[in-house]
């Protein structure tokens, strides 16, 4: 399969998780790399370590879109690292570089990135992570999915 071929699944999340969003994220990254799909993270630890070490274990290619200058600070389960140098500036990147996100947990950078995704049309779904409302009433911009199976499914079918 080519790389025009192949989705890309961004996986977000915190870099201090619970375990429980840990052994989420793992999953999570399993059932990316057996659907062959490439997984797109921010490269550092946490549930991005978590995801692609799941994605790795199962022979996935892995991207991390690194904050800093340095390919050496990713994870040891990133596959690309990409350096931007830029910070947390970076977090559209792993939005935009992706077709649907995935969002495991998380504080208020993965709520960026949330935000980030729905305003450009990207599918999110989630997993024990933010919900929204406007006015009182809850926004289901954000697609909760009950186990990383449905997330994984949930984000290959709506990845355009």
């Amino acid at each position: 399969m080519d790389s025009s071929s192949k989705k890309f699944i961004a996986v977000i999340g915190g870099s201090s998780p619970s375990p429980q969003d840990l052994e989420i994220a793992e999953e999570v990254g399993r059932e990316i790399a057996r659907h062959g799909a490439v997984l797109i993270c921010g490269g550092l630890g946490g549930v991005m370590e978590a995801s692609c070490r799941g994605a790795h274990g199962e022979g996935g290619l892995t991207v991390g879109i690194l904050p800093g200058d340095n390919p050496t600070t990713a994870n040891p389960f990133v596959s690309i690292p990409i350096v931007t140098g830029i910070g947390y500036a970076r977090n559209p990147i792993v939005v935009k570089s992706s077709r649907a996100v995935i969002a495991v947990g998380g504080s208020y950078g993965t709520l960026t990135e949330i935000a980030y995704a729905i305003q450009h049309g990207i599918p999110v779904i989630g997993l024990n992570t933010w919900s929204i409302s406007r006015r009182g009433k809850v926004d289901k911009a954000i697609i909760q999915a009950e186990n990383p199976v449905q997330a994984v499914e949930l984000a290959l079918d709506l990845a355009d």
